[in-house]
């Protein structure tokens, strides 16, 4: 019923979506701003661009009757409002026919249909012509059916393959499928609550993709740390819902610990104070909280309902591997170092780490663009052309100005002794003028200034700073003109530049915050400050990684994509947000069974040793589970995609594997009695009496029963000496 209600609030609520215009930051987000404040009619524009098929010389003659056809067949199209002379390009290779369509520009998408079918027509009717569609629409069409279809694709596969995951752990397919229902169940009802928060936060395009893939990430987790931990009890010989009782006590607490500091973590996105982001924090922290929401409600019911039917239907050959009895004998050997040699073990596993993480010390930061994209994909081709014929199509910076009404004809004045400045400077396009925009209120202009080199190229960057400096001396004689430059060379740079300033607040925050909370949840500060340090240094090594891949060439072929030699801007201050947040996961679930062991009277050592052996399976599992759904990431087509799963794969893969192995273990038997300080390992708060429970009253019976029993209204329990919590 929740997850019924939250998606039909969402649906009708609609969703809210964030304006790019009005996104920005520092000069390119304040002439958003300026242009927004102008209610300029926002109309699709088309572009239908015909060029030889040979790429050389244009038959003008045959371009133009193609033109003529084109024209006469957009024109009697519903979808078009007009139609403008074609243009040919300087270089003679390219004439250009402008359509404007008719109704809101963000439906462009759905609309331009039958637009690109009479591209389509010319194309295969005007032989020895190549005739492309590009523009508004066109462009978000294409790039949907090629980027679109990845992600639907990611979204089948990830699902099927964490279930098969699931089948290898549990052999069994209820047991399998109790993860995946969850996870499913919480991502779609995070999508609906989403919708709703856009409303007081407006929502990014990218949302319902982080949802995705935090959701299937902390749902299968919390699901598999339930799960194994019911299991081992029930095989301990304790009753069904006694092992449950024991589950919750346990997992369910690591489960509640474990949301609060992936919140923790991602609430420090809002300090990066820009709306991107604050939109991604509030999508990761409603399916964080709904899955923490299920995981100590619906699952324990399930599994209460369920039954023994948990473990039905067996597949023989997984099911005998699961239920293996006695102790795993792989764990024990790869502990082995860091129990019996923990400084070298220490030294050896940390300068491994750092070592990965030294080419992130040349980590080189944009925001990505057009450029980014694969060529592969035929409109991204299309756009390539048409910017060789017609720079001033492809990138440009938007001069916007404020300004009263009453000083509108000295700010065209200014503007036009602007684009007068750029005539003859190789930095800028001259294949069209300029066009200066005025609103209906007289108050806001806008003229485009295009550039011939593409956003990546230090030549596009010199001619913003360029343009910068020359429009305030242009609006010297306007004293009351507010202005700002903008364009997607303007934005990747202020967007990146604004990172940089922000990104120790977050940082220091995020820091702080986890360090408190495990302070006050384990009562010890020197596990407090390993977990920050270890979840640093995992981090670390995992930004090297993929400096390593993506700003080098050497994996190019391997994941299909065109090295920029960058990173994407904001991939890693949200990289680190997430990492940070999931990795306390694992660290959360292994330091509590190693505490639990240690408050048994257990040694350091072996406390380490059985800690992390009696939860490697669950942390295995689940970073398995994790490390394949971010890889299918890698092979999407958007590199800041492709990145943030190569990303994350690679550093859940370093934390399960050299973190939990190697250091964790090493640092906690080296520190010895001091990984408690100072709060020690003993039991506080009451510790309740064996009672027995009638048979057939429903109540659970078994050594878990008294602690059930002293969670019932009525009871007060008096704590039994030296018995130790079941």
């Amino acid at each position: 019923m929740f997850v019924a209600l939250c998606l039909f609030l969402g649906g009708a609520a609609g969703t809210n979506k964030l304006d790019s215009e009005e996104s920005g930051v520092r000069e390119s987000g304040r002439a958003g701003k300026i242009v927004s404040s102008g209610d300029f009619p926002e109309r699709a524009e088309e572009n239908v661009l015909i060029t030889a098929e040979s790429g050389g010389k244009l038959d003008r003659r045959a371009a133009q009757r193609a033109a003529q056809d084109i024209t006469g067949r957009m024109k009697a199209l519903s979808e078009v409002r007009s139609v403008g002379e074609p243009v040919p390009a300087p270089n003679g290779k390219a004439l250009l026919v402008p359509v404007t369509m008719n109704g809101d520009k963000d439906d462009a998408i759905n609309r331009v249909g039958p637009l690109l079918d009479v591209s389509a027509e010319a194309d295969r009717t005007h032989d020895g012509l190549n005739i492309e569609q590009v523009g508004t629409g066109s462009t978000a069409k294409g790039m949907s059916d090629t980027i679109g279809e990845d992600f639907k694709r990611a979204e089948l596969i990830s699902v099927p393959l964490t279930l098969l995951i699931l089948l290898v752990v549990f052999g069994a397919i209820i047991a399998a499928g109790v993860p995946v229902l969850l996870a499913l169940s919480c991502v779609v009802t995070a999508m609906g609550l989403s919708t709703l928060a856009s409303h007081v936060l407006p929502e990014t395009s990218a949302v319902s993709n982080v949802i995705l893939l935090m959701g299937m990430a902390v749902g299968v987790d919390y699901s598999l740390f339930y799960l194994k931990r019911e299991r081992e009890e029930r095989r301990k010989g304790k009753s069904h819902l006694d092992a449950i009782d024991i589950a919750a006590e346990t997992s369910g607490h690591t489960v509640v610990v474990s949301g609060t500091t992936v919140i923790v973590a991602m609430a420090g996105l809002y300090l990066a104070q820009e709306a991107t982001f604050a939109s991604l924090a509030t999508g990761s922290i409603i399916v964080v909280a709904v899955a923490v929401l299920g995981s100590v409600t619906v699952l324990p019911a399930l599994l209460a309902k369920l039954g023994r039917w948990v473990d039905r239907p067996r597949v023989p050959f997984l099911w005998r591997l699961t239920m293996r009895s006695g102790e795993s004998r792989l764990w024990p050997v790869l502990l082995r170092p860091a129990l019996l040699k923990p400084a070298l073990t220490l030294v050896v596993s940390i300068g491994a780490l750092l070592l990965l993480a030294l080419p992130a010390l040349d980590m080189k930061l944009k925001q990505p663009g057009q450029d980014d994209l694969s060529r592969d994909i035929p409109v991204v081709r299309a756009t390539d052309r048409l910017t060789d014929a017609f720079p001033s199509e492809g990138t440009v910076h938007k001069v916007a100005v404020r300004a009263p009404a009453d000083e509108a004809g000295q700010v065209k004045a200014a503007l036009r002794r602007l684009i007068d400045r750029t005539e003859g400077n190789s930095l800028f396009a001259h294949d069209q003028t300029p066009v200066i925009r005025e609103s209906a209120d007289h108050r806001v202009h806008t003229v485009e200034v295009g550039t011939p080199y593409p956003p990546k190229n230090p030549k596009a960057t010199e001619s913003l700073k360029v343009l910068r400096g020359w429009v305030p001396e242009a609006l010297d004689e306007v004293p009351d003109a507010e202005s700002g430059v903008g364009g997607a060379v303007a934005q990747g740079i202020d967007f990146t530049d604004h990172l940089e300033e922000r990104m120790p607040w977050v940082v220091g925050f995020v820091l702080l915050l986890t360090f408190g909370t495990m302070a006050v949840i384990f009562r010890s500060l020197a596990v407090a400050l390993s977990a920050v340090l270890l979840n640093l240094l995992s981090a670390a090594a995992s930004f090297g990684v993929l400096v390593a891949v993506f700003q080098h060439t050497w994996a190019e072929g391997l994941l299909d994509f065109d090295s920029s030699g960058t990173v994407v801007s904001w991939l890693p201050l949200f990289l680190f947000v997430v990492l940070f947040g999931l990795s306390m996961d694992y660290h959360v679930f292994v330091v509590s069974r190693i505490r639990e062991m240690a408050e048994d009277g257990a040694s350091v050592r072996d406390s380490v040793r059985e800690g992390i052996v009696r939860s490697a399976g669950v942390v295995t599992s689940a970073a398995i589970v994790m490390v394949a759904v971010f890889s299918i990431f890698g092979t999407l087509n958007a590199v800041e995609f492709k990145q943030l799963g190569v990303g994350l794969a690679a550093a859940i893969m370093l934390d399960a594997v050299v973190i939990r192995i190697f250091v964790l273990p090493a640092l906690m038997t080296a520190l010895g009695p001091w990984n408690w300080w100072p709060g020690g390992t003993s039991r506080t708060g009451r510790e309740p009496s064996a009672v027995p429970v009638p048979a057939g009253t429903g109540e659970p019976t078994g050594p878990a029963a008294p602690y059930v029993q002293s969670l019932v209204p009525g009871t007060d329990q008096a704590p039994s000496p030296g018995r130790p919590r079941p």
